[in-house]
């Protein structure tokens, strides 16, 4: 007999298939997919496997995990939209572009503390429960707003594809640096030469603290793109 977790989906998405049925096996999908982060955190993607995953949860083969989840693609699905469960805020009243701005740099910020997400929001679409959450804040509060019929649909995607889009850009530098098994300032050090830019205004750019750094660039743009918008029709 098959087991449940083994059920595919034509759709290509975990969650869009049943979900399996429980098991006897003393490992909670939860169990797995917070194991999962820690070693996501600490390694990042270029290492993850589900033998990787076996290993930290002391299980003497895969096989465990595979009652559980079918494969690494589900397992990546259930840890993105793990960690967007900490985006998902109170965003209070007050001016819709305020509001916004609340929801949109807490889920930039998840995205920062866990990089290997962003790098996953490429290729493993956003169909969680989590993610469905921050999509609906956001066009919650432009309806209220008043945005409406196409041009609120265009107003949240320009919203969303930003905060993502930044998200995954900033992840790849963290990555490059990452992988040299250098420090910013010693990786700027050595790859200004070669990129044309001196190390200062590098190393500005890749730190988070630095007002020319990622954070302070993405809050700026943010603010750009929404005082761009205003509830209207398109013409």
């Amino acid at each position: 007999m098959a087991r449940e977790a083994d059920r595919k989906s034509a759709l290509g998405s975990v969650w869009l298939r049943e979900e399996a049925a429980p098991t006897r096996t003393t490992l909670s999908r939860g169990d797995i997919v917070r194991a999962a982060i820690k070693v996501l955190d600490r390694d990042g993607l270029d290492t993850f496997s589900m033998r990787v995953m076996a290993n930290e949860l002391g299980t003497a083969a895969t096989s465990a995990l595979y009652w559980r989840i079918a494969g690494k693609d589900d397992l990546l699905e259930f840890v993105v939209d793990e960690v967007l469960a900490e985006a998902v805020v109170p965003v209070g009243d007050g001016d819709w572009r305020d509001r916004v701005t609340v929801v949109v740099e807490a889920a930039y910020h998840v995205l920062w503390e866990h990089p290997w997400a962003a790098q996953l929001l490429a290729s493993h679409a956003g169909l969680g429960p989590n993610y469905q959450a921050i999509t609906d804040q956001v066009q919650s509060i432009l309806q209220s707003a008043g945005f409406k019929g196409a041009y609120l649909d265009s107003a949240v995607s320009a919203i969303l594809h930003y905060l993502f889009g930044s998200a995954v850009t900033d992840s790849a530098w963290t990555s490059v640096v990452r992988r040299s098994g250098l420090s910013e300032f010693k990786w700027a050090s050595s790859a200004g030469d070669r990129l044309g830019v001196d190390a200062a205004s590098l190393t500005a750019y890749l730190s988070r603290e630095s007002l020319a750094g990622p954070k302070a660039r993405f809050s700026s743009g943010l603010r750009v793109i929404l005082i761009g918008l205003r509830p209207r029709e398109l013409a």
